[in-house]
């Protein structure tokens, strides 16, 4: 008895137009690993690869092809002997996205090919809080979207700045505190690395009087200013970027330590897969830094198993698992967003027809 898998590519039309600071994103590609063992070939696990454009290390030109060489050195191992080690030899440093759906994967098809990547309470019923996600646009767009989130039960709103006028942003800001002061919204910001090393505690200075959660990455990583940043921000800073391409525990321990930001942000898609978050999140609650998880504009596939996932643990905190309905043809699923929080319901079925 030996693995088999194939792979296919499908891209997802986003449904409004989709602005970060590092640009307009009009669809995404994702390629859907089908993982079986040939002695019952219908019975098959599926996971999710989906680098970003212009952030995921593996956002390359010869991604299909290590996808492919991946995917063939698969048949020299059977089901019962493969683990997370056997894993990591097998995919090339950089790629975390094919750790992350190969890791997934195999696991649905471990537990039967349900999609039910995980035993836990998620998947009877359990809800997760979650932020709510502003995107980038004009200033009626943002408060349009803002009025809704609410409107949808949203209490933590997550909003992405430095992509456009900062007054404008700060305008946005402005409006959110005194319209919905009551409501006593969590505003987290997420500035992609947008702001520059000279301006920046003075733009931090700025956006803190609006009781601001948190901010992730402020300046783009691997900069040495992030170490006096991180002790000197008026605002708790949380790392995204500067995760990315940190392997290894010891190399995880010592970013930070150095750094010591006071939040991190995870996601499997780009920082190592499931194995790596559990990683990082069992170093971070060891160095008193918080976290939560969020996903990387997967479809309902990569969303059901991050969910999942983070379910693992007692969450505290609203996680950024949102993303599902930002694409006109996200593959029909159990997952569903609810008065601020997402669940599986399990009376809902899936459709892959599409992958």
């Amino acid at each position: 008895m030996a693995l088999q898998a194939s792979y296919q590519k499908k891209v997802f039309q986003f449904n409004f137009k989709a602005r970060t600071s590092r640009g307009l994103m009009r669809d995404k590609i994702s390629w859907f690993i089908a993982v079986w063992d040939d002695a019952n070939p219908n019975l098959k696990g599926i996971g999710e690869c989906g680098p970003l454009p212009g952030l995921s290390p593996d956002d390359r030109p010869d991604f299909e092809q290590v996808l492919q060489d991946v995917l063939n050195k698969l048949s020299s191992h059977s089901l019962q002997h493969f683990n997370t080690s056997t894993l990591q030899h097998l995919v090339p440093s950089g790629f975390p996205s094919i750790i992350f759906g190969l890791e997934t994967a195999l696991l649905d098809l471990q537990n039967g090919g349900k999609r039910l990547i995980f035993d836990n309470d998620f998947t009877k019923g359990k809800s997760i809080p979650i932020n709510g996600l502003i995107w980038m646009g004009d200033l009626d767009f943002m408060l349009h979207q803002l009025s809704d989130k609410v409107a949808q039960g949203f209490t933590c709103i997550k909003m992405k700045v430095g992509g456009l006028n900062f007054d404008r942003e700060m305008d946005v800001l402005e409006y959110m505190r005194k319209r919905f002061y009551r409501e006593q919204l969590t505003i987290r910001l997420d500035a992609n690395g947008a702001f520059k090393t000279d301006e920046v505690l003075f733009r931090l200075e700025e956006l803190s009087r609006f009781k601001i959660h948190s901010i992730e990455q402020p300046i783009k990583q691997g900069q040495p200013e992030m170490e006096e940043l991180c002790r000197k921000s008026p605002i708790p800073i949380a790392f995204d970027e500067e995760l990315i391409g940190i392997e290894g525990e010891e190399a995880k321990r010592k970013l930070l330590t150095r750094l010591k930001p006071a939040y991190i942000i995870l996601k499997p898609t780009l920082h190592g897969g499931l194995q790596s978050c559990r990683e990082w999140i069992s170093l971070a609650e060891s160095a008193g830094i918080g976290w939560w998880i969020t996903s990387a504009l997967e479809s309902s596939i990569g969303l059901n198993a991050i969910c999942q996932f983070t379910a693992n643990y007692p969450v505290t905190l609203p996680q950024g698992l949102g993303t599902g309905a930002i694409y006109e043809d996200n593959i029909p699923s159990p997952l569903r967003v609810k008065k601020g929080e997402i669940h599986y319901d399990d009376s809902l079925a899936w459709d892959l027809s599409g992958v």
